[in-house]
Parts: C-alpha cells; sequence; structure tokens
C-alpha cells in the first residue's frame, strides 16, 4: 500500500524524502569508461555481447536497416510519430535565440552570437523498454539549434538489431548517425571517441545509474545536459479530482522502474483514502505490476496537508520532475508553482501527454533540480560567444577607469594594457 502522511504531524524528512539508488556504480564505471578509452571498439563488442547477448560485427546502424525498420513499423504509429514531431518541432522553435549588436555610442561594439555545437550524442535507452519519444525530444532541438552532426546511441537486442520504432523515430527527427550501444561504455565512446563512433561535444539523455554516472565521470571532457535521476511525478489534487484519473496518473510514473517516485498531496483526506484504494485497483491490472509496486511500495506517497496554499509549498519544496495541477482554474495557480520540470494543467492532462505528444520537452531535471534547471530545450544545443570592438578614440576616453579598476584588483598589468595605448611612444599606434 501506498504511505499516506499528514503534513505538520510527521517529520520532514518523511515528507521531502526521495528513493536512493541502494548501489555505487562509479569504481564499475570508472573501468568501463577506461576500457573504452583504451580499447574502442573491441570493448564495445565485448560489452553488447556480455550485457546485451549481441554478437556484432558493426557498430552502426546501416541505411538498408532504417529503411527496413522503417517499413515494418505500423503505418498508424509512423503517423503518430510524425504529428507527435510536427508538435515538439512547433514548440521548440520558439525557444530559438537570436545573436544581438549594440552599438549605441561612437566607436563601441558589443554583441552576442549564437553558434551551434557541431557534433551532439544522444543515449536512447533500451532494456526493458523502448523510447522512440527520447529520440525525438531530444534529436528535434538539436536539429533546430543547427548541430553539425546528430549521433543516437541506443542498446541492441540480442539478434544485434535496434527496435524498429527507434530507427523510425530517428528517421522522422533526422538523426545523421545510430550506434549499436549502450550504458556506460555508450557514454564513453562518445566522450573519448572510437574507431567507429566520433567523439562528441555534449551528450543528452536519460538512462539508469550506469549512464548516469558515466555522464558524471564524463563531465568536464564533454558538456552533459543533466545528472538524470529516478522518474518522478508529484500530483496536486483537490477534494473535487477524480481518484481513478489521479492513481492513473501516480502509475505512469511508477511503472518506470522500481526507484521511480510517485507522490500525491492534497487537502482532502477523503481523496487521498480513495486514490490509495484505486492504486491497489489498478496495479493488478499493470503489464509492469511488480515494478510499478515496488515503486509505489518504496518511494510512493500521499501527503495530506490543510489547505492548497499547504499543499503548493510541499510541492515546491519537492521540486518534482512532472507536477500536476488537477484543480479547477489551474492558472490561477500557475505563477505560485515555483519549482518543477514541467506542469501539467488541470483535469484532463495527464502527463502522459508529456511524454509523447504535446510538444514539451520530456527531458527534466530530476531529483530536486528543478530548484535550479530548466527541461531541455535549444538552448543546450548552442553556445554564446560575446565580442567587444573599440576604437583608439573611444578606449582612450575609458583607459584611466579602466586602469584603476584593475589597480584596485591589485592587477597592474592589466591597467598597464590599457595605458600603454596612449604613452607617447606608442602613439602611433594605429587604431
Amino acid at each position: 500500500m501506498i504511505k499516506i502522511l499528514k503534513y505538520g504531524e510527521v517529520s520532514s524528512n518523511e515528507i521531502f524524502s526521495r528513493g536512493k539508488s541502494s548501489f555505487d556504480v562509479a569504481d564499475t564505471v570508472s573501468e568501463i569508461i577506461e576500457n573504452v578509452k583504451k580499447n574502442g571498439d573491441k570493448a564495445l563488442f565485448e560489452y553488447c555481447k556480455k550485457f546485451d547477448k549481441a554478437n556484432l560485427t558493426s557498430l552502426e546502424v546501416t541505411q538498408e536497416e532504417t529503411e527496413e525498420a522503417f517499413s515494418a513499423v505500423e503505418p498508424e504509429f509512423l503517423e503518430i510519430l510524425k504529428q507527435a514531431a510536427e508538435n515538439i518541432r512547433n514548440f521548440h522553435t520558439k525557444q530559438v535565440r537570436n545573436s544581438f549588436i549594440i552599438n549605441e555610442q561612437d566607436g563601441i561594439v558589443t554583441g552576442q552570437k549564437i553558434t551551434p555545437i557541431e557534433k551532439v550524442g544522444l543515449y536512447v535507452p533500451g532494456g526493458t523498454a523502448a523510447y522512440p519519444s527520447t529520440v525525438l525530444m531530444d534529436s528535434i532541438p538539436a536539429k533546430i539549434a543547427g548541430c553539425g552532426e546528430i549521433c543516437i546511441t541506443t542498446p541492441p537486442s540480442a539478434d544485434g538489431k535496434v527496435n524498429p520504432v527507434i530507427l523510425a523515430a530517428a528517421k522522422i527527427a533526422g538523426v545523421d548517425r545510430i550506434f549499436k550501444t549502450g550504458g556506460a561504455q555508450a557514454v564513453a565512446a562518445l566522450a573519448y571517441g572510437t574507431e567507429t563512433i566520433p567523439k562528441v561535444d555534449k551528450i543528452v539523455g536519460p538512462g539508469n545509474a550506469f549512464v548516469a554516472e558515466a555522464k558524471r565521470q564524463v563531465f568536464g571532457r564533454v558538456s552533459i545536459d543533466m545528472i538524470a535521476g529516478p522518474s518522478e511525478i508529484l500530483v496536486i489534487a483537490d477534494g473535487k479530482s477524480n481518484p481513478a484519473f489521479v492513481a492513473a496518473d501516480l502509475l505512469s510514473q511508477a511503472e518506470h522502474d522500481k526507484m521511480a517516485s510517485a507522490v500525491l498531496v492534497t487537502d482532502s483526506e477523503e481523496l487521498a483514502n480513495s486514490v490509495s484504494m484505486e492504486i491497489e485497483k489498478q496495479l493488478k491490472k499493470l503489464s509492469r505490476e511488480e515494478i510499478a509496486r515496488t515503486s509505489i511500495e518504496n518511494n510512493g506517497k500521499i501527503i495530506v496537508a490543510e489547505n492548497l496554499a499547504d499543499v503548493i509549498d510541499v510541492a515546491n519544496e519537492i521540486a518534482p520532475e512532472h507536477l500536476e495541477l488537477c484543480v479547477d482554474n489551474p492558472f490561477d495557480y500557475l505563477d505560485k508553482i515555483k519549482n518543477a520540470g514541467s506542469i501539467f494543467m488541470g483535469r484532463y492532462c495527464p502527463e502522459a501527454l508529456g511524454d509523447y505528444f504535446a510538444g514539451p520537452n520530456h527531458t527534466l531535471p530530476t531529483s530536486g533540480t528543478a530548484r535550479f534547471s530548466s527541461p531541455l530545450s535549444v538552448d543546450d544545443f548552442v553556445k554564446k560567444s560575446q565580442y567587444t570592438y573599440y576604437t583608439k578614440d573611444a578606449l582612450s576616453k575609458v583607459a584611466e577607469d579602466v586602469a584603476f579598476f584593475a589597480e584596485k584588483e591589485g592587477l597592474s598589468a592589466h591597467a598597464k594594457s590599457a595605458l600603454i595605448r596612449f604613452e607617447d611612444s606608442n602613439n602611433e599606434q594605429i587604431s
């Protein structure tokens, strides 16, 4: 059964604690990374055989394999993928930033230019489920940003093939290259490069504990989007909410994995009890009952507060990855939500809309990092350079100020670099 806790009557630790991994994978991941750095493709073939039970002779998916997979996917699902891609593209196009220039004073020009990241690697999970949605969510913003090369790594099945829906989504999104490797070894390959897989500049995408730890360890050599933890949902629901809807939404995240977190915060004790019973009823019908049940029993909770103001305070403190506002007039509460990765508004907006179809990104900050970080966006695939131009006359007007500032910091060479341009021996310097 899911725990029911009363806010103010139990410890803060019980209210705000999160599920944690029971094992440390840092040493194992470090060994994998070193092996890939040293042995390249050979190490990847060995890991594919060990972890995926696949005897590969090549790592890269061929054009023929992609076309074959595309033709194998049901036309109805292809149309859904295309519509989802269009929604994602429409949303993310609004995020595009433009370079700017400031030229408001004679002889002075400053500005910022936006440059796409040249090569990006997208990690797409495999194993217990296939995620074509991740392909769309991670590659379309990169494509909009103008990245030069977009590569995917994803684990193959035992027959050495990539799930057809992954390849279909990649084709729709315009991915350039796809490689059959997963886990920490895929992250290492993207970070350092192998004979087949190119070294990229940034790695994005969710994964298990090994993938997350690998991203942590290669950060600095390459950029990453975030260290993603287990999936989370927090539902804010009032007493008018349908308990069946709320239970279904909680279970939609609980079925991801056993470490996932599903939390209901409500001002209605009656709803809390009804949702608890509904969860038990729906669990028995799930294809992934064992996973969802473990998640609910270990990490799920229902928190009952006195009023909606307290409910929102609790939600902001937890800072969930996904937050549902199951209330009347949800836009009245939107500004009060300070910490959440993605917010779903109203009683007919299940989080699954965001996973697949609506358009906003589903790669989101987890583990409370929504307090200071954001969903994956076009911004993640560009870099910003700033520039400054001064003429001789413009510099002459501020050189003394610059030098004075520098001397205050004890940096006389900084000061000299501004003043030397106007010393008598150097006054023939061109502007």
